[in-house]
């Protein structure tokens, strides 16, 4: 069972009910199966429920949402995927719970947290984020996945709460909402907000791994959280065994492809995306592939995944984003993110989603294979050892022109690796050139010294980049197409698994090793050791040919019609892809602010 998106309130007021069927219409998703509604009072409470379904198992009307318990004693709402479902609903038919759904995964949450409680959600191998009804104890269970996947957002206003899948159709259900300036300047310095926070106030985020528990006490929500899983937990020395690793993953990618419809690949060429297609290919079945190619040759990557297509006979399609990037397929991207995110990848991400949706319901990707096996460029720099020389070299930060960049290569020789590893993703030079106060949310990226500093990276990885960053991007981009994205490499048993065991830099994880060793059955050195390429258009092309439609949009905008009437010039004379990307982030949020 995946959605588009859902929406709810849970009032003492009478609800608007036509008002929040017009906000769940303005949700990010295109061309559900089905929407149900479930409009209910209880006691002092009035509750309003929409859902939008996207069919993908057991697509049978029996396993619409919202869904009720025979008894009515519980209601849940849920968007996601389940993996082991089947198995779960094994287990709870031999403890006496009966089931009125074919295969329904959405019926295993609502029979598994009526038995369980909300433990049940450690049983869980998937992506989900879970709205549950107790109608006996009064009492709501908002629960995010460990890797926020599916994000949730919710908040409370005058007696009245309310809680969406998507960010945008929750502003129009409340009644009133306003800019939280640290926020938006935390957007500027990172490129995004990170949990529990959004640029709104008191509009909170579900944090990765969050219960959420709200009891319904008269006229008064009493709120408590916590969180039930800590990649840190699983820290340890454990001998790597590759045979383990490989058990982990195929099971891992045996479960992703469990649908009730066709399921498609995404494509990269990349060691991540090829390894998946080679663990299907290798069980003698048919792969459709999809990829993203371009023009310009320092971002094509066509080469290597004609090379995968050809070696395994997927069913490929290629979309060239060179020739369909122009300002309407910009805003499309845009469009689908329900809140400011910088990272440009959005629009071939959003691209090759779109593609995927006119045959295929359900794809397959590669994300999370960077973290998982040491894979970033940054990792490797932040592992180098640095001496005093190198620390002086990065006090040439401080006299470093703004305009001509981030400065930060210089960071990444310091010995302080909290200042380094977050040289990484702040730019704390564009916003001095905005004439802003620095602001003081270093927190959000913290190493741990205690620990080796591989691992450290790696937790910080998962507590930070995967995320608030990669996984925001995946489930936005495909659900605004309709399409679920499932990705291997984010299970979470194969994250526990790396966690706990042994370092080995050489032979295993970092570098990918493990991957690149699998692949060299089927390809050469060239293939598995080439550089590592992001998955990007050309912004600086694009933005700097646009530059004056984009200070246009700055110009007049809600935010930054107050910004020195210098600085997009400034940036456009030193045509460099950090500026683009700057130019790029401002007309994101500028965008952003006029959709809401």
């Amino acid at each position: 069972m995946v959605v588009c998106g859902y929406i709810g309130k849970i009032s003492i007021k009478n609800i608007d009910h036509e008002k929040l069927s017009l906000a769940n219409s303005s949700m990010i998703c295109r061309g559900p199966d089905n929407t149900s509604k479930f409009n209910y009072r209880q006691e002092n409470y009035n509750f309003s429920f929409i859902f939008n379904r996207l069919k993908i198992i057991d697509l049978s009307d029996n396993a619409n949402q919202p869904m009720s318990s025979n008894d009515h004693s519980a209601t849940v709402m849920f968007n996601g995927e389940i993996y082991n479902h089947l198995e779960l609903r094994n287990e709870l038919i031999k403890k006496g719970v009966k089931f009125f759904t074919k295969n329904s995964d959405t019926e295993v949450v609502l029979n598994g947290i009526k038995f369980f409680g909300k433990s049940f959600v450690d049983k869980l191998r998937g992506q989900f984020s879970i709205c549950y009804f107790d109608h006996n104890l009064n009492k709501v269970l908002l629960i995010s996945d460990r890797l926020n996947q599916k994000p949730l957002y919710y908040t409370f206003e005058n007696g009245t709460f309310s809680f969406s899948s998507n960010l945008k159709s929750l502003l129009k259900a409340i009644e009133h909402f306003s800019l939280e300036d640290k926020y938006i300047q935390e957007y500027l310095m990172y490129g995004i907000v990170s949990s529990p926070n959004t640029i709104f106030k008191n509009i909170s985020k579900m944090s990765p791994a969050q219960v959420v528990e709200v009891d319904l006490l008269g006229s008064q929500f009493k709120v408590s959280k916590n969180i039930y899983w800590r990649p840190e937990s699983f820290l340890d020395d454990k001998q790597f065994i590759e045979d383990e690793f490989f058990e982990l993953f195929n099971e891992a990618v045996n479960l992703r492809k469990i649908a009730d419809v066709p399921v498609a690949n995404f494509l990269s060429g990349g060691i991540d995306s090829t390894s998946i297609i080679k663990n299907i290919a290798d069980k003698n079945e048919q792969v459709n592939s999809f990829s993203v190619v371009f023009d310009e040759k320092k971002y094509n990557e066509q080469k290597w995944s004609r090379e995968v297509a050809k070696k395994y006979e997927t069913n490929h399609f290629e979309i060239n984003a060179s020739k369909k990037i122009d300002m309407f397929q910009v805003n499309e991207a845009l469009q689908s993110l329900d809140e400011p995110y910088s990272d440009p990848s959005v629009v071939p991400s959003y691209m090759v989603s779109n593609e995927v949706s006119k045959y295929y319901k359900v794809a397959i990707s590669g994300d999370g294979g960077d973290e998982l096996l040491g894979g970033y460029e940054r990792t490797k720099i932040s592992l180098k050892n640095r001496g005093e020389i190198s620390n002086l070299v990065s006090k040439i930060y401080n006299f470093y022109p703004g305009f001509l960049g981030t400065g930060n290569y210089f960071l990444t020789k310091s010995n302080d690796i909290d200042l380094l590893y977050r040289s990484f993703f702040k730019d704390e030079k564009f916003f001095r050139l905005l004439n802003l106060d620095k602001i003081n949310n270093d927190e959000i990226i913290n190493i741990d010294t205690s620990i080796d500093l591989y691992k450290a990276i790696t937790l910080q990885d998962y507590k930070y980049y995967l995320p608030e960053m990669m996984m925001f991007k995946i489930d936005r981009t495909s659900m605004f197409s309709s399409v679920e994205v499932r990705s291997p490499f984010v299970d979470h048993k194969l994250v526990e698994y790396i966690l706990s065991t042994k370092l080995d830099r050489k032979m295993q994880k970092i570098n990918k090793n493990v991957l690149k060793n699998y692949l060299l059955e089927d390809f050469n050195e060239e293939f598995v050791n080439r550089k590592k390429r992001g998955f990007v258009f050309d912004l600086e092309s694009w933005v700097f040919s646009n530059i004056k439609y984009i200070e246009s949009v700055l110009r007049d905008g809600i935010y930054f019609s107050n910004i020195p009437k210098t600085l997009i010039p400034m940036l456009s004379i030193y045509k460099s892809r950090i500026n683009a990307n700057r130019i790029w982030r401002l007309f994101v949020l500028e965008q952003y602010l006029k959709s809401v």
